[in-house]
């Protein structure tokens, strides 16, 4: 059975200071989300306030059809780990759905409906770790850089979801 976060809680939490956010998140672990329509998501952003590849991974989600908040928490890295993202995972900024799934830096958001639309039993979310030249929100001019996007799984293990090997793959 898959395990998710209570929207109604999510949201209340994401009104709440500093790392009690985290702790609330984690600890509002439920059961029985399903897919969603895009029309439906909101995206709670957890971020660097002086991070602008941030604002422009929102921008093309929100571009896409999605609702995006962001919040700057005084410890990013407590709220990846507290949310169960290993380190090896971590990128810049996490986005967390109101049924609780995570998408851990510049994924495209195709591969987030994708994810969306069927999840993976036993799947938390997607992750690009570090920061790929080219993804969105990491546009500098022609440059591009290969990546993956990994599938992240309760457990706290990972296996490739998709393999970005150009522009046109995004």
């Amino acid at each position: 059975m898959n395990k998710h976060f209570d929207s109604g809680k999510i949201n209340q939490a994401a009104r709440k200071i500093g790392l009690s956010l985290a702790a609330a998140l984690a600890a509002s672990f439920g059961a029985g989300a399903t897919a969603q329509s895009i029309e439906d998501i909101t995206l709670n952003v957890y971020k660097e306030i002086t991070c602008g590849c941030c604002v422009g991974w929102i921008e093309h989600m929100d571009e896409h059809g999605y609702d995006s908040t962001a919040h700057h928490p005084a410890d990013i890295t407590r709220v990846k780990l507290d949310l169960g993202i290993a380190r090896q995972y971590h990128s810049c900024h996490t986005a967390v759905t109101d049924s609780g799934y995570l998408f851990e830096g510049h994924i495209p958001e195709k591969y987030i409906a994708r994810f969306l639309a069927d999840p993976p039993e036993n799947a938390i979310g997607l992750s690009v770790p570090g920061m790929p030249i080219g993804g969105p929100g990491m546009e500098i001019g022609d440059r591009f850089t290969p990546y993956q996007i990994l599938l992240l799984f309760e457990d706290g293990s990972a296996s490739v979801f998709a393999e970005i090997n150009s522009k046109a793959d995004q």
